[in-house]
């Protein structure tokens, strides 16, 4: 026969002692990670404070602290080269990368981050990646390549950092193709590109040529590594059936500079249906002072959607004398267009 029921009083004491020892527990547990984490910098901090001085003697070519770091414990290398792996993420001085590549390997990080390559731990996948992307050694690049693929997104962003930094023109091919990877992100697929410049510019135009589909990521591409053999491609862009292939060749005008012809195309584009081409049409003529007939058009779309009323009026602004009289004769108006003359006015004002 089953046992009597506890009582509600029992249950609650029960519950109460249960939180209390999980509450404890939890405490426990944050209290041990701080102090563990406490212990890890303050070692870290003591490594990097006993090295430091022959770590930088090693970067001005001291062979007498280059081979005193060779002989420190292997224990100690990794926490020795972060901060100079660090550095050259902001500072890529072509000499700084060579004698930093001494240091390191004096210190035998090499084999670590190549065997950080191949670890189950996807963290140190990423830190391999951008360690050997910094130090620009560039016959990892075909890893960086691999690493693209990676399941984790983070080792992904890294392998795209890595390529970013190495600058290996091999790289260029699967950087482009993957200009439309929806797994990549997408600030960094950019970057990527505009790390190699104009370099990309042919392989670009070459590639729109078979993958319509994505023209407008061409186009987007273009804006940032494109120069002024893009325009007679541009300008043929600005006439496709799909609005956002439109707009983003009128934002890569804007980058590119328009010649005669598309600022025709622009001035045309300005009377467009959709607001984000009248947009980008307007930037595109950004410093455009051949002709009056720009800032005329222009002015007329102060008072459209705003964010083709902004662009207009920064283009009148870059028009020198054609672009000032338009804005002034508009600047008086008390209606949001005068607001936005006076604005942009004051503007060239303050740089003046």
């Amino acid at each position: 026969m089953a046992g009597p029921w506890p009582d509600a009083d029992s249950v609650a004491r029960f519950l109460l002692s249960l939180s209390v020892r999980l509450a404890l527990a939890m405490t426990a547990a944050v209290v041990i990670e701080r102090a563990v984490s406490a212990v890890l910098w303050a070692r870290r901090e003591y490594i990097q404070n006993r090295y430091s001085p022959l770590a930088h003697r090693a970067l001005s070519a001291d062979s007498e602290a280059l081979r005193r770091l060779a002989d420190i414990p292997a224990r100690h290398r990794l926490s020795v080269a972060r901060p100079l792996l660090e550095s050259l993420i902001d500072d890529r001085d072509p000499a700084l990368i060579v004698s930093t590549r001494a240091v390191v390997d004096a210190l035998s990080i090499i084999p670590i981050a190549d065997r950080y390559l191949r670890s189950w731990l996807w963290w140190r996948r990423a830190v391999a990646l951008r360690a050997l992307g910094v130090l620009q050694l560039r016959h990892y690049t075909a890893a960086g390549v691999a690493a693209l693929d990676d399941p984790h997104p983070d080792v992904r962003a890294a392998a795209l950092d890595a390529l970013t930094y190495m600058q290996d023109v091999a790289s260029l091919g699967a950087l482009v193709v993957r200009l439309h990877d929806p797994s990549l992100q997408p600030a960094r697929r950019l970057a990527s590109l505009a790390a190699f410049g104009s370099q990309c510019e042919e392989f670009l135009l070459e590639l729109s040529e078979f993958d319509v589909v994505h023209l407008a990521n061409y186009a987007q591409a273009l804006a940032i590594c494109g120069t002024r053999r893009s325009r007679p491609v541009l300008a043929r862009w600005t006439q496709d059936a799909r609005p956002e292939v439109r707009a983003a060749a009128f934002d890569a005008f804007a980058h590119v500079g328009v010649d005669h012809e598309g600022a025709r195309l622009a001035i045309a584009a300005l009377e467009n249906g959709d607001e984000a081409v009248r947009a980008m049409a307007a930037s595109a003529l950004n410093g455009w002072t051949a002709s009056s007939e720009a800032a005329t058009h222009l002015a007329r779309h102060l008072d459209d959607a705003w964010p083709v009323a902004v662009r207009a009026a920064r283009s009148l602004r870059s028009m020198g004398d054609t672009g000032m009289i338009e804005l002034h004769a508009r600047a008086a108006r008390p209606d949001l267009v005068g607001r936005l003359a006076r604005q942009t006015l004051s503007t060239v004002g303050a740089a003046c």
